[in-house]
């Protein structure tokens, strides 16, 4: 088969010209660099090279069109195949950047990096992510198409496709994440598999010989099998057939050779992760038919042939403008609401959804005012899409009368107990099943594919199965929101397996991931006003599974407070404070006790409100000193959890009542009350620290 383009359809000489063109552009990159892996490149190009002349829908002058197909190389070692592709197509993406791969400063990373080469939808490179990441965006177009589409108006309507490896396969993500695709039917999500069957170290014949086609058959994936890589009639037809597939996606298993063309490195694992070495490249081009100079040699042949992506894209782009305006004019309130979707706006009013919690000294779990926050906010966003990994009834995540995505073509499906009203893929419910994992990366995926602000939820002690994924959106600069409910050993019963400790230390160490530990019901609700307004960063909130008071605010600062990440919650009555409580969460109402027994005691200690260390971090230092006076060094941090990183507050005078051992089995009253997390306790470590201890 040959590559058909605007202007017709190409030779076979032309297309291998192109082909050698992507393999060659990849050897002599990580020959440059000295580091790199050109093996998958090399063996991968034909399959790349078709689905990107022929199938692919994009504007290469317009990355961000929002109807483009979304193409995630999960095999993300192999960038310089993707480099290719985009300097190859028009992307702005020079020469220049080509031969800087893997240098400092450059635009092209040795793993792709969403928002730093254009092109790149999303950060891959540790293997199976971009796989989830791909059912992620495959679920936002069903999505959306089935909210926004009407008749004779598919206003959305594009592909995911994902180039994986043997490492994407082997690693548990994907299979979480496949599982859950096949059972979504995800029609429009095709899957090139490149079966070179090498890994980094050895033959996959070490470690990896089940059937992957049988397995991706049960998952209920169409599955075909191309024997030769070079292939393109072959490739063609598997892509046409799984492009017409509507009711499963589609694993295409594509029988490559790592290093194709290398005379001593070829089926090789010493072409997978280092160069080939000069007299290899020089031996490899010889029996490819390559000139062997000049490096990075571009055939204009090549480049004008693959350069027609720009007239293509800008054809459909013109054409999807055209649909966009009738759909306007026929369907006005649905094409505002879909605009304001795809840009990211807020629709007008949506704070004023936010309730407002009245005082109340029994109070409520905040992961409880959480879900009535939700669900608010839900009425006024349709882009709140999102669910838990089983656990809706314990993180109160579920959105109530929005429905559940589903197939509609799921035959048989168990809809007892069904949090909404409707089924089918436009329901804003999503049930990931106990697979935090994919959970993780397909939230990547959503907030990736743009049109939903993402969500997913499970207990903090598990966000462990999310690190990766949790790690991959802060580098990303993506807005997905994770919810950790069940926040310490207050939690109780369930033990030391349920019972974070160190896991708030270990989010707050993520780079640019903002942890919110909100301290009452108020405090929850401007969590999610912070958010939903912080664009481009990840959010972890972090919610108590115990009741705790609802402050009344007519005695303590707002709760707006938190969007400054810190606050002064409770000052003393003129002049400055002797001491400082500082705490988070469910321990904020254990400061405000103990405040008011130290008051007895003519102690004056203000009680500071510190949700999000990030946010606080990010204030000027004046407001920072003004929270935090530099001149009182007594301080007390109070946090159900590891002191890890405490001591940065509080100073080398202070001190930082934490839990430093494993939680226990008992009513959660108990377990605090054991670990000393009472007001008595507190007032007599700030004794100490004033140097009266004793007296409490």
């Amino acid at each position: 088969m040959t590559s058909q383009n605007a202007s017709g359809t190409s030779s076979p000489d032309l297309d291998r010209l192109c082909i050698d063109t992507i393999r060659f552009l990849a050897v002599d990159a990580v020959q440059k660099a000295n580091s790199g892996h050109p093996g998958m490149p090399m063996g991968a190009a034909p399959m790349a090279y078709l689905l990107w002349s022929r199938f692919l829908k994009h504007n290469p002058a317009r990355p961000a069109w929002f109807d483009r197909d979304r193409f995630v190389l999960s095999a993300g070692h192999g960038s310089m195949l993707l480099y290719a592709l985009l300097h190859l197509t028009g992307y702005d993406l020079p020469m220049e950047e080509i031969r800087r791969f893997r240098q400092w400063g450059s635009r092209t990373p040795g793993h792709p990096e969403r928002g730093l080469t254009p092109g790149v939808e999303v950060s891959t490179g540790p293997l199976g992510q971009g796989f989830g990441n791909g059912v992620g965006m495959a679920i936002a177009e069903a999505h959306l198409a089935a909210r926004y589409n009407r008749p004779g108006f598919r206003v959305v309507d594009h592909f995911s496709y994902v180039l994986a490896s043997d490492g994407d396969l082997m690693e548990g993500v994907a299979s979480e994440a496949a599982s859950l695709a096949g059972h979504l039917r995800l029609g429009k999500l095709i899957c090139l598999y490149d079966d070179n069957r090498v890994t980094l170290a050895a033959s996959t014949g070490l470690s990896f010989t089940e059937d992957r086609a049988a397995r991706f058959l049960a998952y209920g994936w169409q599955v075909q099998t191309v024997e030769d890589g070079n292939d393109l009639e072959a490739i063609g037809r598997a892509l046409e057939e799984a492009r017409a597939e509507s009711e499963r996606p589609s694993l295409i298993i594509v029988r490559t050779h790592l290093g194709y063309g290398s005379p001593g490195k070829q089926d090789s694992f010493e072409a997978h992760g280092a160069p080939l070495g000069e007299e290899e490249v020089r031996l490899t081009k010889e029996r490819l038919g390559w000139p062997a100079q000049p490096e990075f040699y571009l055939p204009d042949r090549a480049l004008d042939h693959c350069r027609q992506a720009l007239a293509k894209g800008a054809a459909r782009e013109a054409a999807w403008d055209a649909l966009l305006e009738a759909y306007a004019s026929q369907y006005p309130e649905l094409a505002r609401e879909f605009r304001q979707v795809r840009e990211g706006e807020l629709a007008a009013g949506w704070q004023e959804a936010i309730p407002e919690f009245p005082a109340d000294p029994k109070g409520m779990a905040t992961r409880v005012a959480s879900g009535k926050v939700l669900n608010a906010l839900a009425a006024r966003l349709p882009q709140l899409l999102g669910g838990s990994a089983d656990l809706d009834p314990s993180t109160y995540t579920a959105l109530q009368g929005k429905g559940d995505f589903q197939s509609e073509l799921q035959h048989g499906a168990d809809r007892q107990g069904a949090v909404g009203v409707e089924w089918g893929a436009g329901g804003a419910n999503l049930h990931f099943g106990v697979r935090e994992h994919a959970m993780g990366a397909i939230v990547n995926g959503l907030a990736a594919h743009g049109g939903t602000i993402p969500f997913g939820a499970t207990f903090l002690t598990f966000s462990d199965y999310l690190r990766p994924t949790l790690r991959l959106a802060a580098l990303s600069g993506l807005q997905s929101i994770q919810i950790f409910t069940h926040d310490s050993i207050g939690m109780g019963e369930d033990g030391p397996t349920h019972q974070p400790v160190e896991h708030l230390a270990s989010l707050r160490a993520i780079p640019r991931l903002v942890v919110i530990r909100p301290g009452d019901a108020n405090e929850s609700a401007v969590a999610w006003r912070a958010a939903l307004t912080l664009k481009g960063r990840p959010v972890a909130l972090v919610l108590s599974r115990q009741s705790v008071p609802t402050l009344d605010r007519t005695l303590y600062a707002a709760a707006e407070g938190l969007l400054r990440g810190g606050y002064t919650l409770a000052e003393t009555e003129g002049g400055a404070p002797e001491l400082l409580l500082i705490a988070t969460g469910s321990e904020l109402s254990l400061a405000l006790e103990a405040r008011a027994r130290l008051l007895e005691q003519k102690v004056s200690a203000r009680v500071v409100s510190l949700p999000s260390w990030e946010l606080f971090d990010e204030q000027p230092q004046a407001y920072r000193d003004q929270v935090l006076p530099p001149a009182v060094t007594a301080r007390l941090a109070i946090e159900a959890g590891s002191p890890q990183g405490w001591h940065r507050f509080v100073g080398p005078l202070g001190a930082v009542l934490a839990v430093e051992r494993f939680g226990a089995s008992a009513p959660g009253e108990v377990v605090l009350r054991e670990f000393g997390f009472t007001a008595a306790n507190v007032c007599r470590l700030a004794l100490g620290l004033l140097g009266r201890a004793g007296e409490e």
